[in-house]
């Protein structure tokens, strides 16, 4: 069965998506946060030829261009997952057309330099640039990982300008899923309940949520997940629009982090998401009617009374799907 989809979905967390949207958003961002004056200052001068996404030097063009574009250099891949680099212009038409490289060896002409947290943290003194950050850069630091899984963080004081995060208080905010308002006509949501008889759990035997978990199976049963059946990684959506129900339990709890269990596990799949996690961030950035929060229950029993009420009424279960309508 296909997942439900008349939303106009945005999962960034696909390798390739991820690169993808971090290019746009770190080079658009760029640009309107800091507005940097193009004209090269002291230091290191800027070639006056163009730079190929790949940062190898193209022929320069008849005379200097008046403002040379900013070049932003990705020194590390996220999650070390290589991907097509793009102009800013190409990403998003209507954008100044700067370029990115990876190439570290343009460090010294770069403006932008992004370092991923991730890529960096087991060893930040001998993976950082050589030299300390030059008079006309900006250092970017991103980090889609909550802190319990950011090892060093100390070790990047001092050094950045910016930050890129999951944080909705970061200079440069990157969720890890929207939603966008549907254009034209509202669509009409189409659920097969016979086909969703079950509920899946996203399992790793850590923190708080195990614990919830425990105590919340000894009143509902489970089908995936920890001695369960596994999901099977080759049909994993497919098999999580089976599921009335999916447990977007996260293994911590910082400010606004909501992973791709909500985002992409649950809500793609076109399952009822029911979240252990930030909750002032699901009401901020998701419908009331989109979701199930863990806290708005007195106990695991009481929310697991609920969850077999709503198996039951099955208008009350389309309710949560109505939002899809319109978003």
């Amino acid at each position: 069965m296909d997942p439900p989809c008349p939303a106009k979905w945005q999962f960034p967390r696909c390798p390739c998506l991820v690169g993808l949207l971090f290019q746009l958003l770190l080079a658009t961002s760029f640009f309107s946060y800091l507005g940097v004056s193009q004209d090269s200052p002291s230091g290191s001068p800027r070639s006056a030829g163009t730079m190929s996404t790949n940062g190898s030097c193209c022929q320069a063009t008849t005379g200097p261009p008046a403002h040379p574009p900013l070049l932003i250099l990705l020194w590390t891949w996220l999650f070390n997952i290589p991907v097509a680099l793009s102009r800013c212009s190409e990403m998003l038409p209507g954008t100044a057309n700067c370029p990115l490289t990876a190439n570290c060896n343009m460090y010294a002409q770069a403006d932008g330099v992004t370092v991923h947290h991730w890529d960096v943290m087991h060893s930040p003194k001998t993976q950082l640039p050589p030299s300390l950050r030059l008079l006309q850069q900006h250092w970017i630091g991103v980090n889609m990982e909550p802190p319990s899984n950011s090892w060093h963080l100390e070790a990047m004081n001092g050094y950045l300008n910016l930050t890129m995060s999951y944080r909705s208080d970061s200079d440069i905010f990157m969720p890890y899923g929207w939603l966008e308002p549907w254009q034209g006509q509202p669509a009409h949501t189409l659920v097969n309940l016979s086909a969703k008889t079950e509920l899946v759990v996203n399992w790793r035997s850590d923190s708080s949520r195990v614990r919830y978990y425990q105590l919340l199976q000894a009143h509902i049963k489970v089908d995936y997940g920890k001695n369960h059946r596994p999901l099977p990684q080759g049909a994993m959506k497919q098999q999580l629009s089976r599921c009335k129900f999916y447990l977007a339990f996260e293994n911590s709890q910082p400010k606004d982090c909501i992973t791709e269990k909500l985002w992409r596990n649950a809500l793609q799949a076109g399952t009822v998401p029911v979240v252990l996690g930030p909750r002032r961030y699901c009401e901020c950035f998701l419908p009331l009617e989109a979701f199930i929060h863990v806290d708005n229950f007195q106990s695991p029993q009481d929310l697991a009374h609920y969850l077999q009420e709503l198996d039951k009424d099955h208008a009350q279960y389309l309710s949560y799907f109505h939002w899809r309508e319109t978003l």
